[in-house]
C-alpha cells in the first residue's frame, strides 16, 4: 500500500533526509520517531504528494486520508460540512455534496461517538473534539490508507487516551493502512507493527514494532535513558516505555 524508495529531500543545499526505503502493507500501521528537526513532518508530506522528493520515490496505492498535526480555520465551519469536505474526490467539479455524501459524514461522526457534534461550531471544539473531527473528515473520504502527523500533539492525557482508543478501534474494524508520526514511543508500542527510526539524515532505521522499540535503540534515538517496564493493570500484563529525566 505504501512504497518508499531511496526517498530524499533538502531545502536548497541542506538534506533533511536521504536514502529513506521501506514498504507498508495492507492492513499495516507504521510509526516514524525521531527528535525534533529530523524530517518526520517532512517525510510524510512528500509521500502524500504535498513536497517534492529530491530523489527517491514515494508511492501510495489506494485512497488515503490526511490527518495534520495542526489544523487552522479562519472561518466558523460546521463540523458536519468540515466532514463533508472529505467527500470531495466522491464529488464532481462544480457539483454540491448530496444527500448521500451527508449520510456518511453523520455516520462516520457517529462511528467516533460524536454524532453530536455535527451542527457544532468548529471552533468552539476542544483541541481533543477538534482532532477527532479531523479524523472523521479523513475517514469520511472512505479511504484505505491513514496518515497522521502527531494526532495527539499538545492534548491532554485523557484526549490522547481517546484518540489512541479511537484509532486503534477503527483500523481494526476498517482494515486500514496506517501511517503515522509521533514523539510517543509508548503509542508506537500501542498501534505500530512497523516503526521508522529517523535518526539522523544519512542514518534511519525500519523493522518491527518489537525490534525498534528496544531500550538501546530508543535511548541512541533520543539521547536521554528510557526504560521498558511491565506491571499489572486490570488483571492483564503491560509493558510501557518510560523515559528516565535524570
Amino acid at each position: 500500500m505504501i512504497e518508499v524508495d531511496k526517498a530524499a529531500f533538502s531545502y536548497g543545499n541542506e538534506w533533511v533526509f536521504r536514502g529513506v526505503s521501506f514498504r507498508l502493507a495492507k492492513g499495516e500501521t507504521a510509526a516514524i520517531l525521531g527528535p525534533n528537526g529530523k524530517g518526520k513532518t517532512t517525510l510524510l508530506k512528500s509521500i502524500i504528494g504535498l513536497h517534492a522528493l529530491a530523489e527517491g520515490t514515494a508511492k501510495l496505492f489506494g485512497r488515503f486520508g490526511y490527518v495534520a498535526q495542526k489544523t487552522d480555520m479562519s472561518f466558523a465551519y460546521k463540523v458536519i460540512d468540515l466532514v463533508v469536505m472529505g467527500r470531495a474526490s466522491h464529488i464532481g467539479l462544480f457539483q454540491m455534496p448530496s444527500h448521500n455524501d451527508y449520510q456518511i459524514a453523520r455516520r462516520t461522526l457517529d462511528r467516533l461517538g460524536i454524532g453530536d457534534f455535527a451542527d457544532r461550531i468548529f471552533t468552539q471544539l476542544s483541541g481533543g473534539e477538534r482532532q477527532l473531527v479531523m479524523i472523521a473528515q479523513a475517514l469520511a473520504s472512505e479511504c484505505e490508507i491513514l496518515v497522521m502527523d502527531e494526532p495527539t500533539s499538545a492534548l491532554d492525557f485523557l484526549n490522547q487516551s481517546v484518540i489512541m482508543d479511537t484509532l486503534r478501534r477503527i483500523t481494526a474494524e476498517d482494515g486500514l493502512t496506517v501511517l503515522m508520526t509521533t514523539h510517543v514511543p509508548q503509542q508506537a508500542q500501542l498501534l505500530a507493527d512497523k516503526v521508522l527510526l529517523m535518526h539522523d539524515v544519512d542514518r534511519q532505521e525500519w523493522g518491527t514494532a518489537q525490534d525498534m522499540l528496544s531500550e538501546e535503540r530508543l535511548n541512541a534515538l533520543y539521547g536521554v535513558p528510557i526504560k521498558s517496564v511491565t506491571f499489572e493493570h486490570d488483571g492483564k500484563s503491560v509493558s510501557a516505555l518510560v523515559p528516565l529525566f535524570v
